[in-house]
């Protein structure tokens, strides 16, 4: 009973403690006084479990995040094919860098969505945090190694501490795949080569509808001063601008006025702009606008403009391409153009009667000539532009397509499956795969020593391997394999002299069609 009124009374001080430590956060009270109140709750929190003993351990991944299947494995790799092949076609080069980065590396960097970096316990003096996304990263690593162009990709995890959406494909671990350009270069013209890229990648992913929304930083400065925004407010009003995608106009009104303090008449001035979205129309508008031309931001963004719209018109996608006053890209190191596509209309779970939503962005980039500056000695400008891939919602829409379609995928790439037609002929199967493995195609065997014929062939038809090659007594003694197409059924001879040629011209038979 003692103990019984102990575990009560602990339990309770657990209770009262995490009150508190909620209460001083929402009270925003110091981060010292915070962090010395967590800690006596993971104390008395440890007390406990001491005195309960060991507990059933529970098997989950974390919150936002998720393991992944052979069959999903198979399908992100043919996604990473894709996107890879699209970027090494563009001349690109790869890097890596470390999963963490000294903090102060990433703070500043990302405006209100720096809340969202995981932190690292001090190890040994380093304050360290988790990447938020590649392109600090590779801003830091062009500028500690004095790089002045350089056209790279990099495909790499990276971590926020965000509220997860799993259907969606927002998770807290998950992978971008970065294509950035550095270096002196004419105007636009690296920037409508990263849209070409995105337009190559997502139709070569067959995702579906899309549309690639364009803006220009300069402009949305512009517009933000012509409308009266005091320039200490730009950024916060840009993060407010940039959630535009994700609710409606009266909502982000509602946060620049009562938590960013705008006067709620600049803010429907703000209004008539970020709703307007075109083309080369659009550009001929904004440029009768007289008091936006008054502003020397808008007049250089929209010359960029019109400038990236041409080119992407010679680059054959101009009907893929808006430009759209609403995107503003809420991270603080763009400073140019800036752009994110969204797919249209697409199912995101398995049910045929679900509804059509949007799987909302796909991709997003822009261009952030000051960011290397950042890190550089003597503050060297290295200007930069690039894309990121958002894999895991293509991925979300490419595992419900393929359980909506009930497609068949493959885990493996067995081209070749030896089996045998009696008992004891594990000896001549080894010899077989040892010849087909040295003459480098993808072959397996069972690992029984005397497997059932008819096993063998039904392993085949349900990993879909194209080919069997068949040994018995009698094909050795004649120096013949048998071999078997596995969708057909057909078998023929083939004299083992020859066998590698006939396996290589069945293959490319097999995989055409």
């Amino acid at each position: 009973m003692a103990d019984a009124r102990r575990d009560t009374d602990l339990e309770k001080r657990i209770t009262e403690q995490g009150n508190l430590v909620r209460k001083l956060k929402g009270e925003k009270a110091p981060i010292e006084q915070i962090n010395e109140e967590v800690q006596k709750l993971l104390k008395l929190k440890s007390e406990l479990q001491e005195r309960e003993g060991p507990k059933k351990f529970v098997l989950k991944t974390g919150k936002g995040t998720r393991d992944y299947s052979p069959k999903d494995m198979a399908l992100r790799e043919k996604v990473f094919q894709v996107i890879v092949s699209t970027f090494k076609r563009h001349g690109a080069e790869t890097i890596d860098t470390p999963v963490f980065e000294l903090k102060d590396t990433l703070t500043g960097k990302y405006g209100e969505d720096s809340k969202l970096i995981y932190d690292l316990a001090d190890q040994g003096g380093e304050i360290l945090s988790l990447r938020y996304d590649l392109t600090v990263p590779f801003a830091r690593y062009v500028a500690m190694n004095k790089i002045d162009n350089i056209k790279r990709y990099h495909i790499a995890k990276v971590y926020r501490r965000d509220n997860p959406a799993m259907t969606r494909g927002r998770y807290r671990e998950f992978y971008q795949c970065d294509f950035d350009i550095a270096g002196q270069f004419d105007p636009m013209v690296p920037d409508a080569e990263c849209l070409r890229i995105v337009h190559e990648i997502l139709g070569g992913l067959d995702v579906g509808p899309y549309i690639v929304k364009v803006n220009h930083r300069k402009i949305l400065d512009g517009i933000f001063a012509t409308c009266g925004v005091p320039e200490d407010k730009f950024r916060p009003i840009c993060s407010a601008v940039d959630k535009l995608d994700k609710t409606f106009w009266e909502d982000v009104r509602l946060e620049m006025v009562e938590e960013k303090g705008l006067d709620p008449q600049v803010a429907d001035l703000i209004g008539e702009y970020v709703s307007l979205k075109g083309g080369a129309d659009l550009i001929s508008k904004l440029e009768a606008d007289e008091r936006l031309m008054g502003d020397k931001r808008t007049v250089e963004g929209l010359k960029d403009m019109k400038l990236l719209l041409k080119y992407c018109q010679l680059f054959g996608m101009e009907d893929r391409v808006s430009f759209d006053l609403s995107l503003a890209r809420g991270l603080d190191y763009y400073t140019g153009v800036i752009y994110e596509a969204v797919l249209l209309g697409t199912k995101v779970n398995e049910s045929s009667d679900s509804e059509v939503v949007g799987v909302g962005s796909v991709c997003g980039g822009g261009r952030y000539d000051n960011l290397v500056g950042m890190f550089a000695a003597k503050q060297k400008t290295v200007p930069c532009v690039g894309l990121s891939i958002g894999v895991e919602r293509i991925f979300s829409i490419l595992e419900a397509k393929a359980k909506r379609e009930k497609l068949s995928v493959r885990t493996t790439e067995t081209e070749v499956f030896v089996a045998a037609a009696q008992k004891n002929l594990l000896d001549q199967r080894m010899e077989l795969c040892t010849l087909l493995w040295d003459a480098d195609i993808k072959t397996e065997q069972s690992y029984k020593k005397n497997p059932k014929l008819l096993n063998q062939f039904q392993y085949c038809e349900e990993n879909g391997i194209p080919l069997c090659v068949i040994i018995g007594q009698s094909e050795l003694e004649q120096k013949i394999v048998k071999l078997r197409n596995v969708s057909t059924r057909e078998e023929r001879a083939v004299p083992r002299e020859n066998m590698i040629e006939e396996i290589r011209k069945e293959l490319s038979t097999c995989l055409q069609k």
